[in-house]
């Protein structure tokens, strides 16, 4: 990999046009009849049809493709709470993944506002004008009630990233490495390092896929979270364990089968990768820092099937693989909702993509000459031109089937070609 040096990053933003996205006209605008059209006295036309008839808003504006990408800037990307103004690179940045990979049309929102109830207010003032909303890098637990309350009083699909995101990448990295491991995903004994929104959200979506909450242990900063603790909120409670005796990740690891790290670097020794069952499903997404790198890992368990969140490694979990198809599907469905058949739908099409023989161009993009479904594969590249159509329809059959769609598709061939060119544009 190129190595990142702060100059190359400020001269990457700053060359040009300062920033990485623009709107662009998508109407003519050369003469005065175009002119007159798209504004006055033209533009009072589409303004009396949508007051007539709401849902006319997706055929007259571009609400049917414009995601939000709404932040306060409390928990930015490692960075913590640098606030809202300095966050917003990364939210130009996430609008820039969400254009290339989905075709999807961002306007980046920073809220100078920490507290939830002004927060939310805000957000839900502003959402009449889009067809979805991506909440960003807002710190927990904070980012639990504003989700859950902007998805019950809004009519339009709400996720968190940093929660969802992950859960869903790393669950279809779980189903296939389970695979190849020949372990059940009812039997498997999971540890979970991190009680962060990320953690949450995976754990609950482990257990939606037929994990057993009593073979899930979640450790935080002080340790196993356990029934004994008086210092839990209520979504750790939710995963406290009885098993009062596990104190420490060493503990944990003993005789388990899954380890997920979401938390910091250099936390996981070769003894606990060890003291795991055989053949271990290790996903440490510390970043740019994994719990333990993979060379230390590889080295003391050659049967481990490894994960981390970096692009120089095997079996990256990288939230790219997810957020642009599953809006791009929600919105095609003009969907009321991300649900959690959505979020399965997700993980089990990026899943079942990793088994398919891998394009050409994707394996030129990582200079190998090889790539089959195994230990070293089992999680598509995030490159993958395939995961537009596979994830998209995925995600809009799901909310179609489930009763949060308010636009059926029909002929699926004809949408794989349509999403196809909205991500040329």
């Amino acid at each position: 990999m190129t190595k990142v040096t702060k100059e190359a990053a400020l001269h990457y933003h700053n060359e040009g046009r300062p920033g990485k996205i623009e709107i662009k006209p998508t109407k003519p605008y050369s003469t005065q009849s175009d002119l007159s059209l798209a504004y006055s006295p033209g533009v009072a036309y589409p303004c009396l049809e949508i007051q007539q008839n709401p849902n006319d808003v997706f055929q007259y504006t571009n609400k049917g493709n414009l995601v939000a990408v709404i932040s306060n800037g409390t928990a930015v990307l490692g960075l913590g709470d640098i606030g809202a103004m300095s966050g917003k690179p990364v939210m130009e940045g996430k609008g820039l993944l969400f254009k290339i990979y989905g075709g999807v049309d961002v306007f980046d929102i920073e809220v100078d506002e920490k507290d939830p109830e002004k927060f939310c207010e805000t957000v839900e003032r502003i959402a009449c004008t889009f067809g979805g909303i991506n909440l960003e890098d807002i710190k927990a637990p904070e980012c639990f009630y504003i989700e859950e309350r902007l998805k019950k009083n809004l009519d339009i699909p709400v996720m968190h990233d940093d929660q969802h995101g992950t859960a869903i990448i790393s669950a279809a990295g779980l189903i296939n490495a389970l695979e190849v491991a020949n372990k059940q995903i009812d039997k498997v004994q999971v540890v979970i390092n991190g009680a962060g929104a990320a953690a949450i959200s995976t754990a609950k979506l482990y257990l939606s896929l037929g994990v057993k909450k009593e073979n899930l242990i979640m450790l935080d900063s002080k340790g196993a979270i356990t029934t004994d603790r008086t210092d839990l909120n209520e979504q750790k409670k939710f995963f406290a364990s009885s098993r009062t005796e596990v104190k420490t990740l060493a503990d944990a690891m003993k005789g388990a089968d899954v380890f997920l790290g979401v938390s910091k670097a250099d936390v996981v020794s070769q003894e606990m990768i060890l003291s795991m069952n055989d053949h271990p499903i290790v996903f440490a997404l510390a970043n740019p820092n994994p719990e333990i790198t993979y060379e230390a890992a590889t080295e003391c368990r050659p049967d481990i099937l490894m994960a981390t969140g970096r692009s120089d490694y095997p079996n990256q979990i990288n939230n790219v693989l997810g957020f642009p198809y599953i809006f791009r599907g929600a919105l095609d469905v003009r969907a009321t909702a991300i649900n959690e058949e959505m979020k399965q739908a997700a993980a089990y099409a990026i899943a079942a993509l990793a088994k398919e023989e891998v394009p050409t161009e994707v394996k030129e993009a990582y200079n190998v000459s090889d790539l089959k479904f195994g230990a070293q594969y089992f999680i598509p590249k995030p490159v993958d031109p395939r995961l537009l159509v596979k994830v998209s329809t995925a995600v809009a059959k799901a909310a179609i089937e489930s009763g949060v769609a308010r636009h059926q598709i029909t002929d699926w061939d004809a949408y794989a070609k349509h999403i196809e060119a909205l991500k040329r544009d």
